[in-house]
């Protein structure tokens, strides 16, 4: 059986103890706040860096500290914490028109982080391959949800097609620094 290649932040943990784990979970968090406030206005959704940071978290973090650091986020934001886009929060916010993309940002951070984990998930095109599919189930997870509130063709118009461009834009740049990230570190592992 072929080796996992585990992530790079994952690998540094599994030699700290616990606390360094929810240091990084917390600092992770706080990150996704900040990509949630950086954001350009539109309707029904607006567009964040959330989906970037879920790519650059999955192929630099790993699946499971990943959805780690989502679930606190959400976690932040069930309990009323301003973390999410426009700063808003509660339970109303985790089951508003975003809702559907919000949990895609659980499953598309953890399959991310599952298949660059894959013997071959390293490499230029399974990164990008990586991140187009995480950007395919946040705006899919996304519309079937927006859908149930204002219908697939407004869902559509107002929840998919404005993101293609910004998703695959988005999937270039996450594929470029992960890649960058990771070929540094493989230049200065130590040879036995």
């Amino acid at each position: 059986m072929t080796p996992v290649a585990r992530a790079p932040i994952d690998r540094i943990l599994s030699d700290h103890t616990l606390v360094w784990r929810l240091g990084v979970v917390a600092c992770g968090s706080g990150l996704m706040a900040l990509a949630s406030w950086i954001e350009a206005p539109m309707y029904p959704v607006p567009m964040t860096l959330q989906s970037l940071l879920v790519c650059l978290l999955a192929g630099l973090a790993g699946p499971v500290l990943t959805v780690q650091i989502l679930g606190l986020w959400l976690v932040e934001a069930a309990l009323g914490l301003p973390v999410l886009a426009d700063g808003a929060s509660g339970l109303s916010a985790l089951s508003g028109p975003t809702a559907g993309y919000l949990a895609g940002f659980l499953v598309a951070g953890a399959t991310a982080g599952w298949l660059i984990e894959s013997p071959d998930g390293r490499k230029l095109s399974a990164l990008i391959s990586s991140f187009i599919l995480a950007h395919l189930i946040i705006l899919t997870l996304g519309f079937f949800w927006l859908s149930l509130k204002i219908g697939p063709q407004d869902a559509f118009s107002g929840g998919v097609a404005p993101f293609l461009w910004g998703a695959a834009l988005k999937s270039i740049l996450a594929t470029a620094c992960v890649k960058l990230v990771l070929d540094r570190l493989t230049l200065e592992r130590p040879t036995r």
